[in-house]
C-alpha cells in the first residue's frame, strides 16, 4: 500500500484536532478571564533511504540525502497568556488582574487551584466567593452591615459599616509560575498545579513582577475572532488537501490494478 494513504490520515487526524481546539477558544470568547490555547505540531519519523554524504563513487560524496517522511502529530496545546481587553462592570467585587499573577481557590477537598476570573462575589456569610461558590484564599470575610466595599491595586480590601468605621478586612493574595503554560485547565474556570508549570510564588499585588489589581474592572478572553476564523479555514483547507493526497494515492493504485488486468 502507498505510503501516502497512512501519511495523508496523520495530516487529517492532526487537522482535526486543530479544529477541536479552534472551537473552543471560539466557545469561550465571552469566558472572564479565559485564555486561548494553540496547537503545536511535529513531524514524524523519517524513512532514510540514503544518508546524506553517502559515497556515490571513489572519492565522491552526494551532498544530499534521501529520505520521506511520516506525517504529522500534535505535540500539545498551549495556553497564550496574553492580557485580554478590561471591561468596567461598575461592580466594586469585580477585579482585573493586569498584568502577572492568578487568584487561589480552596476547593471541597483543600486543594488549591488558580484563576483569572475575578468576578467575586460573597456567601451567604459574606466570605468571598468565585461565581460557582469556592471560597477565594486565603479565606476574607465581608461584614454583613459593610454599606461600602473597595478593593484597592494591592489586593487589601477597605470595609465602611454602618457604624461609619472603616477597616481592612483582608488581602487578597496572587500567585505566579515559572511556566504558567504549563498549568492544567480543569473547567469551572479554574487551572491547577503541575509538575511542568512549576511551584506557585505567593506575593502582593503590584510588587516583585506580580500584576496590580483593578477594581470594578474584568479581564475578558483574549481570542480574536478574526485570529481563529483565519486558523479554521487554514485547518479545514489542510484537511482538504491531505483527503486529496490519499484520493490521489487511490488513483494511482487503480491505474495499476487496471494495467495488470492487461
Amino acid at each position: 500500500m502507498l505510503r501516502a494513504f497512512s501519511t495523508a490520515a496523520t495530516g487529517m487526524t492532526a487537522q482535526q484536532m486543530m479544529v477541536d481546539v479552534t472551537a473552543n477558544n471560539l466557545a469561550n470568547i465571552n469566558t472572564t478571564g479565559f485564555k486561548r490555547s494553540q496547537v503545536d505540531f511535529q513531524d514524524l519519523l523519517y524513512i532514510k533511504i540514503k544518508q546524506p554524504g553517502t559515497e556515490v563513487s571513489s572519492g565522491i560524496k552526494s551532498p544530499g540525502g534521501m529520505e520521506v517522511g511520516s506525517g504529522v502529530r500534535v505535540a500539545s496545546t498551549v495556553k497564550v497568556f496574553t492580557p485580554g481587553e478590561l471591561v468596567n462592570t461598575g461592580r466594586p467585587l469585580d477585579i482585573a488582574i493586569t498584568g502577572d499573577g492568578f487568584l487561589q481557590v480552596s476547593m471541597p477537598d483543600g486543594s488549591i487551584r488558580y484563576t483569572r476570573d475575578g468576578a467575586l462575589q460573597q456567601g451567604p456569610e459574606g466570605q468571598l466567593v468565585t461565581t460557582t461558590g469556592y471560597f477565594i484564599e486565603p479565606a476574607i470575610t465581608i461584614p454583613t452591615d459593610a454599606v461600602a466595599v473597595n478593593v484597592e491595586k494591592d489586593g487589601s480590601i477597605n470595609v465602611a459599616t454602618t457604624s461609619g468605621t472603616q477597616s481592612v478586612v483582608g488581602t487578597i493574595q496572587l500567585v505566579r509560575f515559572p511556566n504558567p503554560s504549563g498549568l492544567s485547565s480543569e473547567g469551572d474556570n479554574l487551572l491547577a498545579e503541575t509538575e511542568a508549570s512549576g511551584a506557585p510564588t505567593v506575593g502582593t499585588a503590584g510588587e516583585n513582577g506580580f500584576g496590580s489589581i483593578q477594581a470594578r474592572f474584568l479581564e475578558k478572553s483574549n481570542v480574536q475572532i478574526v485570529t481563529e476564523l483565519v486558523n479554521l479555514i487554514a485547518a479545514q483547507r489542510a484537511y482538504e488537501i491531505n483527503s486529496r493526497a490519499i484520493r490521489a494515492g487511490d488513483e494511482m493504485l487503480r491505474k495499476a490494478i487496471q494495467i495488470a488486468r492487461f
